[in-house]
């Protein structure tokens, strides 16, 4: 049993192709509740990257057959001692040495390039949830890294929103908000609001939950917005926003962002809320994610599952997510190795 690997870009477009199908047959079987791996938003990682990401890949081959791709993203920008990964092996080529090996490949790389750590992702089943393969928290273990982050996935099902209550509830919310005004636009960041999102998507990493992971904020400003923007389109993410503008400084002070991927129309993801701290207190948060629901149904009536995903410990988003409607589905853990 030969495992070889090598390094590989977008111009190789046969290793492209065979990384690719690796991670259908891995969504497939690992998380067959989720869109199909998207091949649009695939193919856009090579040729429309996000601003700031330098991306290393590696393809392993089992006895000449493609078995395994690694993706490590390389923070350009700012935590440029940091990195991610994700690692892929075909289940039915798994537990032969080719996670191993493409992990050890990884660590050189990541050495080679001065990086000092690097986060995964793994899923767990919980209570009453779906099965979920516990081999990838388990392989993570063995390599020395330490769970930094637990996080959970929730899932709305928009036929069994509970209208009456969500519309007593922003009723409720409605006299805290006086003086803030929403706006909705869907795709690209209008030039008014591009100041104001950079700052608030540059919160986020001071503001959520981390745990234990060392990440440092990001440097977020006008043009990396702008090409955050291409990426995404790229990638066919239909995107769905929603502010919260202050009235007497004119600024956008929360945002959130509903997106529907270009592999699935039944399916969106809740993405980034964020309320800024000077604002919080008046119930924007909910307000925000409830009238943007409305928006992403009013413009793609075909969804009917959302998924978002949130630090177990962020009680208040949880909160908000919960009187929405959203119901845990699986446990997803952020590893942290240090090289």
């Amino acid at each position: 049993m030969s495992i070889t690997i090598a390094s590989f870009d977008g111009a190789d477009r046969t290793s492209v192709d065979e990384a690719y199908r690796i991670g259908v047959a891995v969504n497939e079987a690992d998380l067959p509740d989720l869109p199909p791996f998207c091949r649009r938003r695939f193919d856009a990682l090579f040729h429309t990257p996000l601003p700031g990401t330098r991306t290393l890949w590696a393809l392993a081959r089992l006895d000449g057959v493609p078995a395994g791709f690694l993706q490590l993203d390389l923070p350009q920008l700012d935590n440029t001692d940091n990195a991610t990964v994700e690692l892929k092996v075909r289940p039915e080529l798994r537990r032969r040495g080719v996670g191993r090996a493409l992990h050890e490949y990884g660590v050189r790389l990541l050495r080679e390039h001065g990086r000092k750590r690097v986060v995964g992702l793994t899923v767990s089943a919980l209570p009453g949830g779906p099965a979920r393969n516990v081999a990838g928290a388990a392989f993570a273990a063995s390599t020395g890294a330490q769970a930094a982050l637990v996080e959970v996935r929730r899932r709305l099902e928009i036929a069994e929103i509970d209208r009456v209550a969500l519309r007593a509830a922003l009723v409720e919310a409605q006299p805290r908000a006086e003086g803030y005004r929403s706006v909705c636009w869907q795709g690209a960041t209008p030039e008014e609001y591009l100041t104001d999102i950079a700052y608030l998507d540059g919160r986020l990493m001071m503001d959520a939950p981390l745990g234990d992971m060392q990440w440092e904020p990001e440097q977020v400003d006008a043009e990396r917005i702008r090409g955050t923007d291409r990426a995404l389109e790229a990638k066919g993410r239909r995107r769905y926003h929603l502010g919260m503008r202050h009235e007497a400084s004119g600024r956008l002070v929360a945002w959130t962002l509903l997106e529907v991927g270009a592999s699935a129309d039944w399916h969106a993801f809740q993405q980034i809320t964020i309320v800024d701290p000077a604002h919080r207190g008046h119930r924007l948060g909910l307000i925000a994610k409830a009238e943007n629901l409305h928006h992403l149904l009013t413009h793609e009536p075909a969804v009917r599952s959302i998924d978002t995903i949130n630090a177990a410990s962020n009680s208040y988003m949880v909160a908000i997510n919960e009187q929405l409607g959203f119901r845990p589905v699986d446990s997803w853990t952020d590893w942290q190795l240090t090289l």
